[in-house]
């Protein structure tokens, strides 16, 4: 269907989103537009043909939590996940604290931190650890997938054509590490980050996860699984076990940067031996 230029449309409901995005199809859905801005440096900024903005549709903007879960809407501001407080894992709360500045955290959103086609951004790394589940809506459907899954795919999500992000179920777990460190190559849209998690029971560990950023999100489960049940503090071979695992995981990783290889051992080897004898 043609329509004139430069249409801005307000959707209060998703029947009257999908609605609009069946008869315009390349209708691109706005949420604070953070993403947009640093792709443009020009005083006046160019939108897309068609914009959905999603500001008036209320679901995508709460925030409830259970006893197991904390649900988060995807238009909820990056600063808002900050004043929530202790409910919020550690991990996501230094990851959330560590992009980029105040202004921006007021405006960026969760969903579109994790939904640019054109740059991976921080939080998929947290969540990515933390075993976050996505909901993915179209116009006949709802799905449930994992951060991992959603963050594997080539072009950085796992969306479908005319397929909303609409909020972030997470588990609410203690862990007795957790450690968050982020590095930058040549400008500061170039981060790296890595998120080093791990909980333990009568000092046997019982869970680790380290997953790094880079351009693509890396986990090494069979790493983990060497980790996984033994006993604090890890013997010294244990651990050296555990970063020649890593060393290999990363030889055949030709779309990695030597520097991004040699980042991420050093930190690995630094925090893992922080467990050891």
């Amino acid at each position: 269907m043609d329509t004139l230029p430069d249409q801005i449309f307000y959707p209060e409901s998703f029947n009257e989103l999908f609605s609009v995005w069946n008869h315009f199809p390349k209708a691109v859905p706005f949420a604070g537009g953070s993403d947009l801005i640093r792709k443009q440096g020009n005083n006046i900024i160019n939108l897309p043909g068609v914009v959905l903005c999603l500001d008036n549709l209320e679901e995508l903007n709460r925030i409830t939590r259970t006893e197991h879960y904390l649900e988060i809407g995807a238009m909820v501001k990056i600063n808002r996940i900050l004043r929530l407080g202790k409910i919020v894992p550690e991990i996501l709360r230094t990851c959330a604290d560590n992009i980029a500045g105040v202004q921006v955290r007021n405006i960026a959103t969760v969903g579109g931190n994790l939904c640019s086609t054109s740059h991976m951004y921080d939080l998929p790394a947290p969540l990515t650890a933390l075993d976050a589940q996505y909901e993915l809506r179209n116009t006949h459907n709802t799905r449930w997938v994992s951060a991992s899954r959603f963050h594997s795919a080539d072009e950085h999500t796992d969306l479908q054509n005319q397929e909303l992000l609409t909020r972030i179920r997470l588990p609410l777990h203690h862990w007795d590490y957790s450690i968050y460190k982020k590095f930058y190559r040549n400008d500061i849209f170039s981060s790296e980050v890595l998120v080093f998690l791990a909980k333990a029971q009568k000092n046997v560990l019982t869970d680790i996860r380290i997953v790094y950023k880079t351009a693509k999100i890396l986990r090494n489960r069979n790493g983990e699984d060497i980790l996984n049940g033994k006993i604090l503090p890890l013997h010294r071979k244990t651990a050296h076990d555990f970063i020649e695992n890593w060393k290999t995981f990363l030889e055949n990783k030709t779309d990695i940067s030597e520097f991004s290889k040699n980042a991420l051992i050093n930190n690995i080897e630094e925090n893992v031996f922080l467990l050891s004898e």
